[in-house]
């Protein structure tokens, strides 16, 4: 069974300016599909694109929130029309809520705003949605809970605690595991990791960020899901080919349009 990166950002220059080195290292890895979210308007043409001729790439398109005092009313104009024009998009994101800096909290009526208006969208077109979530998993599980979304998503890039893992969970959402499991310091996050279901969780790497352990300052790669998929074994002290083959079905459930390409 070969890898899914639920969540990389192959559309930047450092992966896409070097395309083909890129892949040839992807396919070395058994790495069969890269999901690559939006984070801006500027994104979604370049991505859209690198999807039509890169057969491992499927395109998810979204607004960021640590973009938005960019966002205007006319990019969720763009989004909607895309999403009415293109059928290959297989999620809407990077959508979410960060209040991880003071600045950010300060826009937190604009970036509420902004995620409920997708998070329509995504009930509109029934796509599962990829959820950047950073000193708000709490208020957001709660509205997640009360916009009842028909397809759910993913946690992306999930650290927090068992009892918060669980709310998202309980909901029906997946959790993206990514490098932070490779710090030892992250306890928290490694313990809710390996206790909570594993048929709720999906690797990915957040590429070109989120390094692991041992390789900070460096650019995070795609095909390092590998090494986030040993690790995750070793945390729940299970066999590398379970989980293999766990979060390829997880992210195949989750992402339902990658069946009609992958299966």
């Amino acid at each position: 069974m070969p890898y899914i990166d639920t969540h990389c950002h192959f559309n930047f220059p450092i992966f896409a300016q070097y395309l083909t080195q890129s892949l040839s290292a992807t396919r070395q890895a058994d790495l069969r599909a890269i999901i690559t979210p939006a984070t801006t308007s500027a994104d979604f043409e370049s991505i859209l694109h690198l999807a039509r001729c890169t057969p491992e790439v499927f395109p998810a398109l979204g607004l960021h929130p640590l973009w938005t005092t960019q966002h205007q009313d006319k990019d969720l104009i763009q989004l909607r029309n895309l999403l009415n024009s293109h059928d290959e998009i297989i999620a809407i994101g990077e959508i979410g809520v960060d209040f991880f800096t003071p600045e950010l909290a300060a826009i937190a009526a604009r970036q509420w705003e902004v995620l409920s208006r997708q998070l329509q969208l995504a009930k509109e077109f029934r796509l599962p949605v990829i959820l950047h979530s950073r000193k708000s998993h709490d208020p957001l599980s709660k509205l997640l809970k009360d916009t009842q979304l028909p397809a759910t998503g993913v946690i992306h890039g999930f650290t927090g605690s068992y009892q918060q893992a669980k709310r998202f969970v309980d909901l029906g959402f997946y959790l993206g595991v990514g490098g932070s499991i490779s710090y030892p310091r992250a306890n928290k996050t490694r313990e809710a990791l390996a206790k909570v279901p594993l048929s709720q969780l999906v690797l990915e790497t957040d590429a070109p960020d989120m390094p692991l352990n041992g390789y900070q300052g460096e650019v995070n790669r795609p095909e390092r899901v590998v090494t986030v998929c040993q690790i995750l074994a070793e945390l729940r002290g299970e066999a590398v080919e379970r989980i293999k083959e766990t979060t390829w079905q997880n992210s195949i459930r989750l992402f339902p349009k990658l069946s009609t390409v992958l299966s």
